[in-house]
């Protein structure tokens, strides 16, 4: 597609492109959507090969060959590592005798994290990025489009493009200028605030807490949190989606934006949290454990993320998706959204339908997580 002097492409990774012109569309700080976390997803095997997530960003160039805008998306064979379930669509359209897969995911991959996907300094540019998507699902015989976890400020432009838009809910820390851990838990009802104050002590109780960042993270904390990974990852998804090599590659490449926190008995690593570190959220992303301690859970994937989003004088902790249990420990329910192109007409009007009659049971659990919330009344 040709606009002007504008010439939009797809190409086979982000990596063969420029890492300063992608990352100059990216100046808002979100980790996910930088060439580096992106580029390691596909340098590590993560993406690509027999994954079923084929990289294929979108981009429009200038005259020149330089960067104007950018899609991260990908050519998926799958509904795995999306967190925004679609499978029951996938099925109807099978069983009327369509093809669902391919399909364009446009996302960052397993990582169900609020952000950016249209790159783009030029807001003009917004609304051809997504034509082009448009263009490649219909001239190459794919369903449809997905756009995930969309940042709130670029909604409209999906919405002003005509895309189905699909929301649901995830739980946020908020940081409402707190000084230190102990001026959130005041902001609790007196029970709540008892319950987590006994839940730390327990979970502290007999190991050694360390929060790792940079040069302070090495092959051996990798080498562990690696053992952590693969145990979540093979009772939550069947097999882990990353790569060890993965972690190496982010730990060399972004590794003052990761934070590392773990839990060590006898010196021994015994559990860890993995967080991404942006100009605004601290991105709390994987877990894993070799002992099965009560609350260690809590103490290193929720209350360790509040210290330090304090400490970095950030605005919020996203602590990833699902989890009801996250709003007793004061997370709060945010309203996430998708969109989505389809492109035929009639499974296009029934998907329609089926939104229309979910965004009202997320707006009925919206109140009643609401109406739960450990705070205060007087907050």
């Amino acid at each position: 597609m040709s606009e002007g002097a504008l010439i939009a492409r797809i190409h086979g990774s982000v990596s063969e492109l420029s890492a300063s012109e992608w990352d100059a569309l990216t100046p808002g700080g979100n980790p996910f959507v930088t060439h580096a976390f992106l580029s390691a997803m596909e340098q590590s095997g993560s993406v690509g090969g027999h994954s079923g997530w084929q990289p294929a960003p979108i981009v429009i160039e200038e005259a020149d060959g330089r960067l104007a805008a950018a899609l991260p998306a990908y050519l998926k064979q799958h509904s795995q590592g999306e967190y925004v379930f679609d499978h029951a669509w996938a099925d109807a359209w099978h069983r009327a005798g369509g093809s669902y897969y391919p399909k364009l995911q446009i996302a960052v991959p397993f990582t169900p994290a609020t952000g950016p996907r249209l790159l783009t300094r030029r807001s003009e540019l917004a609304l051809p990025l997504l034509s082009a998507a448009e263009a490649l699902c219909r001239d190459n015989g794919l369903s449809s489009a997905h756009a995930t976890f969309i940042e709130p400020g670029q909604v409209p432009v999906f919405e002003e493009a005509g895309w189905l838009l699909r929301e649901d809910i995830q739980f946020h820390w908020e940081n409402r200028g707190y000084a230190s851990f102990d001026d959130f838990l005041a902001v609790l009802s007196s029970r709540k605030r008892k319950d987590l104050r006994k839940e730390r002590a327990k979970a502290q109780e007999g190991v050694e807490i360390r929060a790792l960042r940079g040069d302070d993270i090495t092959t051996r904390h990798w080498d562990a949190f690696w053992a952590f990974y693969q145990d979540t990852g093979s009772r939550k998804w069947g097999r882990p989606y990353l790569t060890r090599e993965a972690f190496t590659l982010l730990g060399r490449t972004m590794g003052e934006s990761i934070l590392l926190v773990m839990a060590f008995l006898d010196g021994e690593p015994v559990a860890g949290a993995l967080n991404f570190i942006g100009a605004e959220a601290l991105y709390g992303r994987y877990w894993g454990a070799v002992v099965d301690k009560p609350f260690l859970h809590f103490e290193l994937c929720y209350y360790q993320a509040i210290e330090a989003a304090i400490a970095l004088g950030l605005s919020r902790v996203e602590a990833g998706a699902q989890g009801g249990h996250k709003l007793a420990r004061g997370y709060e329910p945010v309203r996430t959204v998708s969109a989505h192109y389809i492109v035929h007409e009639g499974l296009r009007a029934a998907i329609a339908d089926y939104l229309e009659q979910e965004r009202a049971g997320i707006a009925r659990d919206q109140i009643w997580l609401d109406e739960r919330s450990p705070f205060r009344k007087d907050d």
